[in-house]
């Protein structure tokens, strides 16, 4: 593996197997997330210094623990800023994402991203996931965008029937924090649970799951 910039030392801690490309278009989210998040506000100020520990990494936590095969098709509920759908499309170059929000001005920043990144195997679309009809993905991801109730029924007319090449059911990954006890009853499912800072033991992923729910 290529010499990886600064900025990228807390991903490469945890991931070492990175291209030259993949760590240049890693090393460039830092630069472009700054200068867009000066004309529209997709990512908390107080955040924008943390991108890569907060966002970038925190994203990641689902390639530590999912395995995307090639031509895989992954959906991005609610991708806001592109989190996790941006950094898990460097990771999976031969995956396929699809970004969706209902809010227009956020994927217009994403796109502009996904273009600067050249990521190629990105689209996004403005809509809300439960307006999508006939099309259907290996796994829907997404990060805190609503309860877990919502997320799974969106979620499951989205999803294919058979894993086909990947190791895993399709099903809805999504990142979570807190006392999700409450959240998980009310949803009626039954979701696998991975401790994040078993991961990456830092203190900021302490209390931070992500989940995985399947038909």
């Amino acid at each position: 593996m290529e010499k990886a910039p600064q900025q990228l030392e807390l991903i490469t801690k945890y991931f070492s197997d990175f291209t030259g490309r993949q760590l240049e278009q890693l090393a460039a989210l830092g630069a472009l997330y700054k200068e867009w998040n000066e004309k529209i506000n997709i990512i908390s100020r107080k955040d924008i210094d943390a991108l890569y520990e907060k966002h970038v990494l925190h994203s990641l936590s689902i390639a530590a623990a999912f395995e995307f095969e090639k031509n895989t098709e992954i959906i991005d509920i609610g991708t806001g800023g592109g989190f996790p759908g941006i950094p898990l499309a460097i990771f999976f170059p031969e995956a396929k994402f699809h970004l969706v929000d209902s809010i227009g001005k956020k994927l217009k920043v994403v796109q502009a991203i996904v273009e600067a990144a050249r990521l190629k195997n990105v689209t996004t679309q403005h809509i809300r996931a439960e307006e999508i009809k006939d099309r259907k993905f290996d796994f829907a991801v997404s990060r805190a965008v609503a309860s877990l109730k919502d997320l799974w029924k969106w979620s499951k007319p989205l999803l294919k029937k058979s894993r086909g090449s990947n190791e895993f059911h399709p099903g809805l990954i999504c990142l979570k924090g807190g006392d999700l006890a409450q959240e998980i009853h009310e949803s009626g499912t039954r979701p696998r649970i991975i401790e994040i800072a078993e991961l990456f033991p830092e203190p900021y992923f302490k209390e931070k799951y992500i989940l995985y729910i399947t038909r």
